[in-house]
This record gives structure tokens, sequence and C-alpha cells, in this order.
């Protein structure tokens, strides 16, 4: 065998698995059916921001990731909810969720996920211990007892000791493995982009609440001179459909409204796209010779930066089971292992995250109402504020 582990999938998810095991002296290949697009303005580009909290970013440090993303991060010192669920679209409780409260640290760092594809895959072609081979998929697996094979798109087959799927919400891999999903639809799509704003936002991520969901915008580093946030705007599918169709004038008219005009007008900085919105878990976080790792084995709506953070977490796990126990690499034990110690965290967390977007969709005035009490109370409360940061940080549910 020419490799230890093959990781199916190149996006962030897929990049850093194949840094961490790499780093850690496994051989590693890792294929994806596209090249990463690692400009901006390219065709195809990731105009999405994704935000390392705390434990995330200790793990792309110990994997030595993080010294070539901390300069082009913005930290997120303050979570600010806003309710805005009345008649018009104005605030009527905003609540701050500082940092300082739990930590002497920021929450978390953002960065721009076409930025991180392209620092990721400038880091696996340093690493010699690391073949990354974008535009080949995968397209079969049979395993055994021993090993994996794998078929790959270039028609060449590749015998491993472990395979990580790391290939998304429609998962070849898992597929293959006959891995059932339980999959949640909201009705929802979500918008992202970026814009450009007078008013700075001062490290805050802000999350603004109305109906349909929720209108977050995080804080991006300076743009020609004017501050920056990265937006995600989550709808009732045919309004975010209507949404993106308007011209550049009249969407942006219309997202300063969302925002309550919390950082005077918002101007594009970017193209937009569009995506649907779910919740996702896969019955198993293993078969035979195979892990199941981010979307591949759970997606969850944007709310909080869970998402890629629930995904390292994942990697964390894999990379102490075969680290302290190399020889057993990808051994039943091993992913047996790995399956205890996810599935109740990841369980609950869809759960939690699945109740906070039905939440953010209420559109009925008296349950809206009803959202905004209880975002004052939970915050009146100071032991159980902390209780929850600390949980959205990782803490074990």
């Amino acid at each position: 065998m020419d490799h230890d582990i093959l990781v199916s999938g190149g996006g962030i998810a897929g990049l850093t698995a194949a840094a961490a095991f790499g780093s850690a002296g496994f051989r590693v290949l890792c294929v994806d059916p596209a090249p990463p697009v690692t400009e901006r303005e390219a065709p195809g580009a990731d105009l999405r921001t994704t935000a390392f909290l705390q434990p995330a970013q200790a793990f792309l440090e110990e994997i030595g990731l993080w010294s070539r993303l901390a300069d082009h991060a913005t930290p997120l010192q303050t979570m600010r909810i806003v309710d805005a669920g009345g008649e018009t679209a104005t605030p009527r409780v905003v609540r701050d969720f500082d940092a300082s409260d739990i930590s002497d640290r920021p929450f978390g760092w953002n960065l721009p996920n076409w930025v991180l594809r392209r620092e990721l895959t400038g880091h696996l072609a340093a690493l010699e211990t690391v073949d990354f081979r974008p535009g080949t998929a995968t397209t079969s697996l049979f395993t055994r007892s021993a090993t994996a094979r794998v078929g790959l798109s270039d028609g060449s087959r590749a015998e491993v000791r472990l395979v990580i799927a790391a290939d998304g919400r429609a998962s070849p891999m898992r597929q293959a493995a006959g891995i059932g999903v339980k999959t949640t639809r909201f009705g929802q799509k979500a918008l992202a982009f970026a814009v450009t704003h007078p008013i700075p936002h001062q490290n805050v991520s802000t999350e603004i609440h109305r109906t349909g969901g929720p209108f977050t915008l995080v804080p991006l580093p300076d743009r020609e001179g004017r501050p920056s946030s990265a937006v995600v705007w989550m709808e009732e599918g045919p309004k975010a459909e209507a949404l993106m169709a308007l011209d550049a004038g009249a969407f942006e008219a219309a997202m300063s409204e969302r925002s309550c005009h919390l950082f005077g007008p918002l101007t594009l900085a970017s193209r937009r796209t569009i995506w649907p919105i779910i919740a996702q878990q896969a019955e198993r976080l293993c078969a035979e010779r195979l892990a199941l790792v981010a979307e591949a084995a759970h997606v969850v709506p944007p709310i909080g930066a869970q998402g890629l953070n629930m995904s390292l977490a994942d990697m964390r796990l894999l990379l102490e089971l075969a680290s302290a126990r190399p020889e057993g690499l990808g051994d039943a034990e091993m992913l047996d292992s790995y399956h205890r110690g996810r599935i109740t965290d990841l369980r609950a967390r869809v759960a939690g995250i699945t109740l906070l977007n039905r939440t953010s969709m209420l559109s009925t005035p008296a349950l809206r109402d009803a959202r905004a009490k209880a975002l004052d109370a939970l915050y009146g409360m100071a032991p159980l504020r902390r209780t929850l940061m600390q949980l959205g940080l990782g803490a074990r549910i």
C-alpha cells in the first residue's frame, strides 16, 4: 500500500483531515472531483466564511495549520443576538454574549472559505506525507477486515487501512457503505455574500432574528478602507429565490432594512450565492474500514458557528485514536470507539440547532413575542448564560 489513509473529499474538512493525519506521520491520499477554487472572484468561489471557535483553533495549532491562517483571521469577541420580531424591522431586544465572561480569548476567529482553501492546499503541497489529487473522484468501495480498496475516477485503485469520508452531505463513500441518513428539510434557503458598511463591526458577530431565519453578519477585515462583514441571510425558499433575483440596488435596500440599519446602509462587496438549508445525521459514524466526518456525518443550519467546529471535533478524536494505536489504524476497535465517542454529542447538537432554527423562523406575532421574552430571560440568568456560551464553544452536552 502506498498510503495508510484515503480522504474522500477536498473541501475544508477533507483538506484539514489530510493535513492533520499527514502531520502525524500517516501517509495520506486526498481526492476530490473538483479542483479547489482559491480566488475570491473566480467562478464557483465559496463566499461563505467559517468561524473557528476556541477548541477548533487549538486543534489547528496542534496540527501546524494555524500559523498559516492567523494573519487572515478576524477575531470574534462578542456574539450579539438581536430580536426584531415586532411589527417593523427594528431591534426590540439586543443582548451581547461577551467572550470575556468565560475566557481571556475571543470566542473564535473568522476566515473566508476561499482563503481557507487556498491556504490549506498550499500547506498540503509542503507535506511529503500527503498526496492531494484534485480532479479525481472516488467511484467504488470494497472493504475487508484488514484493508479497504477504493476505485478512483482516473481508473486506478487505492488500497488503504482507513477511508475517511469527508465528501459532503451526499457522500458517495457513505452511500457505498450502505449507511442511511435522517434528513430534516425546513423549506429554507440561505443567501451568502459580503458587504461593506459605514459603521464598524468592532469584532462583533451579529445575529438578527425576525422571521424566516436569522440574518447574520460576521466580521471580516476592512475592504478598500471600509468596514466589511460576511452575511448569511436565511429565508423561506421562495422569498430567498426572489431576493436572489433582485438587481443590486433593490437587493441592497432589502438587506439594509433586514439588518435593521444597525451598520448603516449595506453595500454589496461580492456576488451572491444561495443554497438549501437542511439538518441531517448519519445512522452510524463508521462501517468496516470507513469513518464519516463533517457533512458526510452531520449537517446543521448555519447557526452559532457549529458546523465545521463539530467536524474538527470529529477529526480530533479520530486522530487521537489513530495516534494512540497506530497498529490498529482503521480496525473495528478504533472505529467503534470513534462512533461511541462522538454520536451522543452530535445527536444533541443537531437536535438543538434544529430547534433554534425553527424558533428563528417563527412568523406568528405571539410566538415571536415569546421568543423575545425567552432571549431576555436567558440572558438575565448569568450562570445559565455562561453555560450556554461554554456549550457553544464545544463543551460536552
